[in-house]
């Protein structure tokens, strides 16, 4: 754990919230299993080779991307594949883009597993009275499904996802929101993420929040005005760090 803001770390928070993907899990091997299942269903029904899959699905994500930039729908993968599928000459296939979606997803989620002490830490969270707050982008129903598959809707006060805030972060919209619902008892608020341009910059510039990034592979880490407060590499070093904190404020 490296702290390059000593003097923020005092006392014990008053709010913490916290990202999902790539935060709470390793993100990477998730998609990639959702994509070689989703790829290896379209391969056999639509004879599709390896790489005209790529190709494809690497367009139709910029196509949307670029349309529906900074919202939740930009994230959502029905719409990639509803766009593959018709620039495959298909048209609407509803039935299909459904079908993959749903494979995409089962997939995605048996490869997902919680990082060591994170639930450990949320349960450290709630013995020391600080409310949590999940922000965090793309749609409410899949952020939903995957915090219900997790078993962590018991530890959080509340879920912001952009879809309801209405933007992507680092836009300042799903941070704000965390307050109005959160409505915290002092201004002493943690942002947990991996991102240092969404999570980091974004929590600074909307809230002012002491932001904590995530390290582990694929991660690059912030500089400059994306340099976090805190850099950790496992839960169980917050959870040492709230420990301190609390033996401060005693």
């Amino acid at each position: 754990m490296i702290i390059n803001s000593k003097n923020l770390f005092k006392i014990l928070p008053d709010l913490v919230l916290i990202d999902t993907d790539n935060t709470m899990y390793d993100y990477a091997p998730c998609h990639k299993a959702g994509l070689n299942s989703m790829k290896v269903a379209m391969k056999k029904k639509l004879s599709l080779s390896d790489l005209q899959f790529e190709e494809i699905y690497i367009k139709s994500r910029k196509i949307i991307k670029k349309k529906l930039k900074g919202t939740a729908s930009s994230h959502n993968r029905i719409l990639y594949i509803q766009k593959m599928l018709e620039l495959m000459g298909l048209g609407s296939q509803v039935f299909l883009a459904v079908e993959y979606e749903q494979i995409y997803w089962r997939s995605f989620l048996s490869k997902a597993v919680l990082f060591d002490n994170l639930t450990d830490f949320l349960d450290d969270l709630r013995l020391y009275n600080i409310p949590s707050v999940i922000v965090t982008d793309l749609t409410a129903k899949i952020q939903f499904r995957k915090i219900i598959y997790f078993q962590l809707d018991k530890y959080f006060d509340n879920i912001v996802t952009s879809e309801e805030a209405g933007f992507d972060k680092p836009h300042k919209s799903p941070f704000l929101l965390a307050i109005e619902k959160s409505k915290p008892r002092g201004n002493n608020i943690w942002m947990i993420g991996d991102n240092p341009i969404n999570d980091i910059e974004g929590a600074k510039k909307a809230i002012n929040a002491i932001t904590l990034q995530k390290k582990h592979k694929g991660v690059i880490l912030g500089k400059g005005k994306y340099r976090p407060d805190l850099i950790f590499d496992r839960f169980l070093d917050l959870r040492k760090l709230l420990k301190s904190l609390q033996k401060n404020n005693d």
